[in-house]
């Protein structure tokens, strides 16, 4: 019994970990930032973004931060809801001790992964929490958008902005058409994560 309790808790204590590797390897995998600018450059013919290497892989690079931003944002909101994905029980939120430790946790498995310093991982800290402060802000008006419509989010204003400012409501549309997958993408990462910390303890009793 106490060893099935002691599993039980290590089996939840490495969910934020678990979380960060997924997300990370989920944004790897599913390439959604060089699908986003690569369409972005051939549906507007904006082929000057592309001309200097270096500068293409360095707005990669810094529209990629803005997608892990996002997706991490995403993720929290998700495991502060707590949703179970199957059986009868509600949805229950989070207890706020439980969210700050699950959220420092996160944090500090995305620094390990990315081998971030001091400086990078207090920057995504801080930029983070501007996510966080503007999507709790805006959380009242979401709504089902037409493919035409930018959404009301920090994602979308900033890539826009890092892409193409000269063309900024058209990079605000296709920002928007990419923070779609990311915020699918975190949505069943964080589902699968969550979902095998809530059943393990059964498998583990059997």
């Amino acid at each position: 019994m106490v060893r099935g309790m002691a599993r039980e808790q290590q089996v939840k204590a490495d969910a934020p970990a678990e979380l960060a590797q997924r997300l990370t390897e989920g944004l790897q995998r599913e390439r959604v930032v060089p699908r986003f600018v690569d369409s972005y450059v051939v549906e507007h013919g904006r082929f000057a973004l592309q001309v200097h290497p270096s500068l293409y892989r360095d707005l990669l690079e810094l529209l990629q931060r803005e997608a892990l931003l996002a997706v991490t944002a995403r993720a929290l909101e998700i495991a502060y809801a707590e949703p179970l994905p199957a059986g009868r029980a509600k949805p229950r939120t989070m207890l706020r001790k439980d969210a700050v430790i699950f959220r420092r946790k996160l944090l500090a498995a995305l620094t390990r992964q990315q081998k971030w310093g001091a400086g990078d991982a207090l920057d995504f800290q801080a930029d983070l929490q501007i996510y966080e402060d503007l999507l709790a802000r805006n959380s009242s008006a979401r709504r089902n958008r037409k493919p035409f419509e930018a959404a009301n989010h920090p994602f979308v204003d900033r890539c826009a902005f890092l892409l193409d400012s000269s063309f900024l409501e058209k990079a605000r549309i296709a920002a928007s058409r990419a923070l779609n997958e990311l915020e699918n993408l975190a949505a069943v990462v964080t589902g699968t994560v969550l979902h095998a910390a809530q059943t393990a303890p059964a498998r583990l009793e059997r």
